[in-house]
């Protein structure tokens, strides 16, 4: 219970600040052409790097702890809430960006108002491709680590030849990818339901 409970923990601070951190700079890339060129190659190059790679330079730079595996965790989850969130607000009708300048509404009231409802759809489509990326890098980073987790639970029990615990360890691990999507379902079903159906609930 500990370990998984250490897993879910990471995992879910983990793609909350991906989350936050994804859609600032997928709106911000997306809304500036500059930007765009400017951080074009240097996004490219970073969102090749595969995780395995990352988790030994940064447990050299930052050392074995919470905020290493957060980074590692965050670093992968990133990527398909950032792309979709900048390919979201690219797609934007020019309506919508009319009309927010033609009831002069302020920068928050813009955001909040006209384009984050916008956007939600390719934010939350985003949001379910980096779950089980959060879920997978996780267990990683604990393997190569031996940081407590289901991921060095399920290293020991393969290094002591314990078959029966490496299957039962395997089951968790997929019960809390299906529960984590299926949370994550339902909050996109009840987000983008129209609001008379919410009032009926």
């Amino acid at each position: 219970m500990p370990a998984l409970i250490a897993t879910v923990q990471s995992v879910a601070i983990a793609l909350s600040l991906a989350t936050v951190l994804g859609v600032c700079l997928g709106g911000l890339i997306g809304t500036s052409a500059v930007l765009a060129r400017c951080l074009g190659p240097i996004l490219e190059f970073l969102r090749t790097l595969p995780p395995p790679s990352i988790v030994p330079v940064t447990a050299l730079l930052i050392g074995v702890s919470d905020g290493m595996k957060l980074f590692v965790i965050v670093f992968a989850a990133i990527w398909p809430v950032l792309l979709n969130t900048t390919a979201g607000v690219r797609s934007l009708h020019p309506v919508l960006r009319e009309t927010a300048r033609s009831l002069q509404l302020s920068f928050l009231a813009r955001i909040s108002k006209i384009f984050l409802p916008a956007l939600l759809p390719a934010i939350l489509t985003g949001i379910r491709i980096a779950a089980p990326l959060a879920i997978i890098v996780s267990l990683l980073a604990e393997m190569l680590t031996l940081m407590p987790g289901l991921g060095q639970l399920l290293l020991m029990a393969q290094r002591n030849f314990a078959a029966a615990e490496v299957f039962g360890l395997l089951v968790v691990v997929g019960l809390f990818g299906f529960a984590l999507n299926a949370v994550l379902a339902a909050v996109e079903a009840w987000i983008l339901a129209p609001q008379g159906h919410k009032r009926q609930r």
